[in-house]
């Protein structure tokens, strides 16, 4: 009849999105990676999805005549610090305007425009 007596004890720890498998060091490393780099950014593993949504935001920028690079971001601790789980994930000037799906070329047209416009 222990079942529902007993309280879990309160550690004081807290834990992060990565289940508590970082340190305060690669959390720190993590958001200066996010404040450095490309204005435009696509967060992922590197798999096929991921893979389609940076070719279709090249072809975009093209599009658009915008010389911004692209960084492919694939440190699950960086893609943590945008706060985004389901990848891929697409981050313009340091703003995530798309996860979890791949865009077509046109609604990255669309987006870019929408927030660079």
């Amino acid at each position: 009849m222990g079942l529902f007596g007993k309280k879990k004890e309160d550690t004081g720890k807290t834990t992060c999105c990565c289940g508590g498998n970082c340190s305060a060091e690669t959390m720190a490393a993590a958001e200066k990676a996010k404040a450095e780099g490309a204005a435009v950014k696509v967060l992922g593993s590197g798999c096929a999805k991921c893979n389609a949504l940076e070719a279709a935001t090249v072809e975009a920028l093209r599009e658009l005549g915008m010389d911004t690079a692209i960084d492919h971001v694939t440190d699950f601790a960086q893609i943590a610090a945008y706060g985004v789980m389901t990848t891929p994930a697409l981050v313009v000037d340091g703003k995530v305007v798309s996860f979890g799906k791949v865009l077509k070329k046109e609604e990255v047209v669309q987006i870019l425009q929408k927030t660079r416009g």
